[in-house]
Order: C-alpha cells, then structure tokens, then sequence
C-alpha cells in the first residue's frame, strides 16, 4: 500500500517528496510539541530546499482546516450516528478528537501541501 513513488506514502510517513529516502522532519514523533514542525532546510539525498519560497507553508493552512472538518464530522458520524451519543457528548467527542489528533494533523497537512508541487522523480540522485 504504502509504496515508495506513491504520494500516498510520502504524505503519510513524512518523507521528501522528491526522493522518499528521509523524513522532512527534524523528529519523527509529532507529539513532541516544542518540535513538532521543525523540519530539515533540505533534503540530504536529493537537496530538494521544502521552504520552497517564504512563507511557503501558509498555504498549508487551508489543508489543514479541510482535513479538521473531515475529522470533525467523521467524529461526530461516529459518535452520535453509529455510538448514539446526544449532541453534547458528541460534541465533547469532536472536540477531544481534534486536540489529540492536532499534532499529526499538522503535519500531514505539510505533507499534502508540498506534495501538491513536488513530484516522485526516481532519477534524482541518491
């Protein structure tokens, strides 16, 4: 599934998008909150810069706000649809699906943005 060339695996495991040999970030763990999106200037292997012009990664916040809504309703699908919860525990559900899931929210987002201008080039030099 997760098959290097694929977007679907650099988006998810957070790798270049270039080559797909190393993480874009500084630590794998997003949950280490004063570095979670600290990143590398550049790849290592292939030395594709991901800042690719200031402030490039702003536009990542209109990924991000669209992946929280998938989230927020999937929560609230799952918990007042199928779990039968009342709207405030469903609410009080969506709210805490979003806090703990915010971290790798964050960076996919990341991901899914510099994956939409960077493509798998599998001649780069390694």
């Amino acid at each position: 599934m997760l098959k290097k060339g694929t977007k679907l695996n650099s988006i998810l495991t957070g790798t270049c998008p270039r080559c797909q040999n190393e993480s874009m970030y500084v630590k794998k763990n997003p949950y280490q909150l004063n570095q979670m999106l600290t990143m590398h200037e550049e790849c290592s292997h292939c030395k594709l810069v991901y800042q690719i012009e200031p402030s490039f990664f702003y536009g990542a916040m209109y990924v991000s706000y669209a992946v929280n809504v998938a989230v927020g309703v999937a929560a609230f699908i799952i918990s007042h649809v199928f779990i039968g919860l009342e709207l405030i525990p469903s609410f009080i559900a969506i709210v805490t699906t979003l806090l703990v899931l915010y971290p790798p929210i964050l960076r996919v987002s990341r991901n899914m943005y510099i994956n939409m201008f960077v493509s798998y080039d599998p001649e780069v030099k390694s």
